[in-house]
């Protein structure tokens, strides 16, 4: 095995998850990154007088114990997100006092159903088939007490969960995603959910530290992989214009892109249809800076939620110790892509009416509006996740991990806990690596 090659495709967190793990392991890594930068979705950005903003990923939760134990060993600290204060909810276009009454039992509902999902083959559930054929947006009309209720709940999951519509999203999808990341309150919680901590310095701080502890030599950034063949005595890589030979590869990125690249012998059918029908998920992340956290003044958390207008949801993003404040806001599915269609001038326009619309005129003049969008990423595509099209689950699914030859798969839409998320990444960069040691057995 000390001789065998590992060639890793893409140096986001579950390519350098992978890397490490067969270096790990005393096998040789490549590691190839399109980009000038190790990190993938996640992106800081620094701040005049210290701070930074976190253009991608940014948080984690309990339970995601990887990303906890690495932030650990690499000698880094979280810090927890604010909650203090009262959420804000505002449903056709009136600020409430709370959610639907309807919303608990119809949260209930899911996850019940939700267990009886199998996240390492959520198509072999009982109901998988009529799940898989129904979408997200057509089960709450026809299940929730009202169209606001319906509407609220569907943003709050097809979008707050994987920045799309209701109309895009398979019920499937939806339950897999829920019992992947343990339930309805797990994942949309902040304290005690999955946005409860984040990461001193931002998630890249911590990519950057791993790729560090790779051996010298073993990345290459700038390195474009457009062409992987394989046969019976290894892989050959070609990045940038140069062809990389090793025993095994492992692609590291979502399969919407690992679609693009040229396979030699092609692609199984089926695999290839996978990656046809994974598309990436369609948020634009809005960080608007404010001289101080007016919101906390009138009792309020910065959480805000609302089932109208081209926000959805926002955050209280504010660094401890600071003296500003930051609201974060996303905009998913339909109203990302409606935002995208403005001019500049326009959309920062409508990004500030939304903000006005849940917190008042003290909203109306940030310091700054510091817009993100991955879609337009041309080594991303979107985010959060690539995800299965509807009716898709039951038929393509089987090919989501399964190795093709000496091709494996890792990326967080393979992961089984946690799928989407940081934790997804790495774990399933860890899978990948143990599967591609094995050929060089």
């Amino acid at each position: 095995m000390g001789d065998g090659r590992v060639i890793v495709v893409g140096a986001g967190f579950s390519g350098l998850a992978c890397a490490l793990a067969v270096e790990a392991a005393g096998a040789r890594s490549l590691l190839l990154e399109a980009r000038d930068r190790v990190g993938g979705r996640t992106l800081s950005r620094p701040l005049p007088g210290g701070g930074w903003l976190d253009l991608g990923a940014q948080w984690i939760g309990p339970t995601q114990d990887r990303m906890y134990a690495l932030v650990a060993a690499y000698g880094l600290e979280t810090f927890p997100s604010p909650a203090g204060g009262a959420p804000t909810l505002v449903l056709d276009g009136a600020p409430v006092a709370g959610p639907p009454a309807g919303l608990a039992g119809l949260l209930d509902t899911l996850d019940a159903l939700a267990a009886a999902v199998d996240p390492v083959a959520p198509w072999r559930a009982a109901g998988a088939a009529e799940w898989d054929r129904t979408t997200l947006g057509g089960w709450l009309a026809a299940t929730a007490p009202d169209p606001v209720t319906a509407r609220y709940a569907g943003r709050l999951l097809a979008g707050g969960l994987l920045a799309a519509s209701p109309a895009e999203v398979s019920l499937l999808q939806m339950l897999f995603y829920l019992r992947s990341g343990g339930g309805v309150g797990s994942l949309l919680g902040m304290a005690g959910g999955a946005q409860q901590d984040r990461i001193v310095g931002g998630p890249a701080a911590l990519a950057q530290r791993m790729a560090g502890a790779l051996p010298p030599g073993r990345l290459r950034l700038d390195a474009p992989v457009d062409a992987i063949a394989q046969d019976a005595t290894g892989v050959r890589v070609r990045a940038g214009g140069q062809v990389h030979h090793g025993d095994a590869v492992v692609v590291a990125v979502a399969p919407a892109l690992a679609g693009r690249i040229r396979y030699d012998p092609p692609l199984p059918a089926m695999r290839d249809g996978l990656t046809q029908r994974m598309p990436m998920g369609a948020a634009v992340k809005v960080h608007a800076r404010y001289p101080e956290p007016f919101w906390r003044a009138d009792g309020r958390s910065g959480v805000a939620t609302t089932d109208t207008g081209p926000l959805t949801e926002t955050v209280d993003n504010s660094l401890p110790g600071s003296p500003g404040g930051v609201l974060t806001a996303f905009s998913y599915g339909a109203q990302s892509r409606a935002l995208r269609r403005l001019s500049d001038g326009a959309r920062r326009a409508a990004l500030r009416d939304a903000l006005v619309t849940l917190f008042g005129p003290a909203a109306a003049d940030p310091v700054d509006l510091v817009e993100y969008d991955w879609s337009a990423d041309p080594w991303t595509r979107g985010c959060f996740c690539g995800m299965v099209t509807p009716g898709s689950w039951c038929d393509y699914g089987p090919e989501l991990r399964a190795p093709v030859g000496r091709v494996h798969w890792a990326g967080t839409e393979t992961a089984t806990r946690w799928s989407g998320y940081l934790e997804g990444a790495v774990t399933a960069g860890e899978r990948a690596a143990a599967e591609a040691l094995h050929t060089l057995d």
